[in-house]
């Protein structure tokens, strides 16, 4: 399967995978309450009963994750509800350093017995692992935070609201879609809520309350004389709010060819457009290729942020731990070690963070107790930094974590997941509109699609959901069968403009996988729309 697609399946194959596998209940959930969280005392006296046994045992360092994942699904097409899965996962996962090494295990018998013995086969699993060791684990300094607490700033709590009501909206989505042209459509609501208690022997008792939601659709134009067809999917970004996210506010309207929110989404007047946009891509002109100046909306150029900055600067794909299953990258070490590589131009500044509101990656502290916090990765367009985590940070000397770990479920182990990295936007007062004023030759991109990159995340090709022609400063009509080439550097040092803060959005994705065993992450990318000259334009139509 290619990545993209597994970005778009997500929200569907998760739910078949979790239903597939075991639902986990324990005795600290209260029965008839499935939304509720445990007794956070409770969660305490079991996450001491691992750490004094890890000590016991000789464990030089131990953290202990207990972990309750909800996930609700509603999935309807055309006029019919096709699924309600409500999916819950409930256990512990303990990791502990022993004689210098890494040892993991995890239980869902949260008994004092079950959790003893977990934390013993954690222990020996560690000491297994050091009989290879060639160097003891190097972990960065942390500083315990006794009892805190972080939870997602909700103004509703998107489980609380009926089922009924959510499969209503999405099939009026799916009414309304095909009224404006659509032939299929399938419509979804993705929710999920981490409850995440974390304990360590650095003395930090600390518990989260996470939430994320994705409202998605999916439609297909068909053109019955030809048999050919065009796709249209949502222009909605995944991101860290409750329910509110549906209920689109004026405020957040952004105008243009197509109408976009900033900080909620309108999933009806998304859908009323999308059957006719569908019909317009069908009945337009078939791009020429050659290089054209692009406007990338951010609804289009996070997935291009993600794959080609996002997934080089994570430190280890450059340290070639992950090559076998996703990679390596081009960012090396030398490169950031010479503090000159031209990563893009001067307009480029991209940082990564845990901390923006409503994002994806939004917590207060990860997976080993770090708390969150924001960096620069690339600074004026010189590459300045990478996405560590508490083992890998005395390889860039230093002295801290930035706050990158993270494990899917309590039964995996933690390792460097990516934060949201996002695209600065201009200093200088700029609209959209400024932006294309100045284009000969351009083409407008709204929404992510098909894309491909390259094994050190250099080489890409990336596609869309809309495409407007530019011609001598004004949008001129639609075009269709577009992708772009390029490589990273080139791109990056080919910006020629990014809009003001006032345009700046979130995209993301709920699915961005890696490590073996596969784990998924969720991660948001914000930027405002942006200008990139002089970049190659390839027609993707199939010639038969």
């Amino acid at each position: 399967m290619k990545r993209r697609n597994f970005i778009y399946n997500t929200g569907f194959g998760i739910g078949s995978l979790l239903v597939a596998g075991n639902s986990l209940f324990a005795n600290s959930v209260p029965p008839g309450k499935p939304w509720s969280t445990v007794d956070v005392a409770e969660k305490k006296k079991m996450a001491d009963i691992a750490l004094n046994a890890a000590r016991s045992k000789g464990a030089t360092y131990t953290d202990v994750r207990i972990g309750r994942y909800l996930n609700q699904f509603v999935v309807t097409r055309e006029d019919k509800v096709e699924n309600v899965v409500n999916t819950e996962s409930y256990g512990m996962g303990i990791r502990v350093i022993a004689n210098g090494a890494w040892g993991f295990a995890a239980t869902d018998n949260l008994t004092a017995d079950g959790i003893a013995k977990a934390t013993a086969l954690a222990i020996s699993i560690a000491k297994e692992n050091a009989r290879l060791l060639k160097e003891p684990v190097q972990l960065a300094p942390q500083k315990g935070y006794g009892d805190v607490s972080w939870k997602t700033p909700l103004e509703k709590n998107a489980f609380d609201v009926p089922v009924k009501e959510k499969a209503d909206l999405l099939l009026n989505v799916n009414s309304e879609a095909m009224k404006g042209g659509a032939n299929y459509i399938t419509s979804l609501l993705f929710l999920v809520n981490e409850q995440k208690y974390f304990a360590s022997t650095d003395g930090s008792y600390i518990d989260q309350d996470i939430h994320r939601i994705w409202p998605a659709f999916f439609i297909t134009k068909i053109d019955a004389a030809t048999g050919k067809f065009e796709t249209r999917n949502s222009l909605s970004a995944p991101m860290g709010l409750g329910y509110e996210y549906m209920n689109a506010r004026p405020q957040d309207k952004i105008h243009g060819v197509t109408t976009l929110y900033k900080n909620s989404y309108d999933i009806l007047e998304d859908a009323k457009v999308s059957g006719k946009q569908a019909g317009d891509k069908m009945k337009s002109k078939s791009v020429e290729p050659g290089k054209y100046d692009l406007i990338l909306d951010p609804s289009h150029l996070w997935l291009t942020i993600h794959e080609s900055v996002g997934h080089p600067t994570e430190l280890d794909r450059v340290l070639g731990y992950e090559a076998n299953f996703a990679g390596t990258s081009f960012l090396t070490l030398d490169k950031w070690q010479s503090k000159k590589f031209n990563f893009g131009n001067k307009l480029i500044n991209i940082q990564a963070d845990r901390l923006q509101a409503g994002s994806l990656g939004a917590m207060g502290y990860d997976d080993e107790g770090v708390k969150c916090g924001q960096w620069d990765l690339i600074k004026d367009g010189i590459l300045v930094n990478y996405q560590t985590i508490r083992d890998q940070a005395h390889i860039l000397g230093l002295t801290a974590s930035q706050g990158c770990c993270y494990a899917d479920s309590w039964s995996d182990v933690q390792f460097q997941r990516m934060p949201n990295v996002s695209l600065q936007p201009g200093k200088e007062k700029k609209s959209v509109d400024d932006l294309i004023k100045g284009v000969e030759k351009g083409i407008y991109i709204i929404g992510d699609g098909s894309f491909s990159i390259d094994q050190q995340r250099y080489n890409f090709q990336f596609g869309g959901q809309l495409f407007y022609e530019i011609k001598n400063g004004k949008i001129v009509g639609m075009l269709k069968d577009v992708a772009y080439q390029s490589n990273t550097q080139e791109f990056w040092n080919s910006c020629a403009g990014i809009a003001d803060e006032s345009d700046y959005r979130l995209g993301g994705a709920f699915g961005d996988g890696k490590g073996q065993p596969a784990q998924s992450n969720a991660v948001s990318h914000g930027s405002a729309t942006a200008r990139f000259n002089g970049i190659n334009v390839i027609n993707t139509a199939r010639k038969i």
